[in-house]
């Protein structure tokens, strides 16, 4: 058992001015039911959210209308890759070209955090930009490079 939870931040540029553009109607439809089939997942921790308690769609650390964030915290890499692949999300997955622009650098971060430690999103920016300049290390990891929680190594 470990002492950690994984911390993750997904980025994507939508095709749509914004996400109230009619391009991204279909996605933005199916927001919550993905939100909540996450939060009920097994190994789920947490996500972010906006002030009102909602998706984080309104937050904008790029200052970019066409770049939405998530950022989400599970129990291990096995229950996230669960979630993404093998639900309902992964319905999504394979539409993203639908609604989302080729990105050209690393869109997923993963690193590990302390259990109980809630990630800010400025952290979560802060560990993106730092795969993206830096490439997969023990300390900020993509799906491709993956890395065991340090007390498990």
């Amino acid at each position: 058992m470990s002492n950690y939870h994984l911390a993750e931040i997904n980025i994507a540029k939508m095709k749509g001015v914004d996400i109230n553009d009619p391009v991204m109607k279909e996605f933005t439809d199916n927001l919550d039911l993905v939100n909540t089939l996450a939060e009920n997942s097994p190994g789920f921790v947490w996500r972010l959210k906006d002030d009102n308690n909602d998706n984080a769609t309104d937050l904008n650390p790029y200052n970019d209308e066409q770049i939405i964030v998530n950022v989400s915290v599970w129990e291990n890499i096995e229950t996230l890759e669960h979630y993404m692949y093998k639900t309902f999300h992964s319905e999504f997955l394979k539409r993203r070209k639908e609604w989302f622009l080729k990105f050209g650098k690393a869109h997923t971060a993963m690193w590990w955090i302390p259990k109980g430690h809630i990630p800010t999103l400025d952290e979560a920016v802060e560990k993106l930009d730092y795969l993206q300049e830096n490439g997969a290390s023990p300390l900020v990891f993509d799906l491709r490079t993956k890395f065991a929680a340090p007390d498990l190594e």
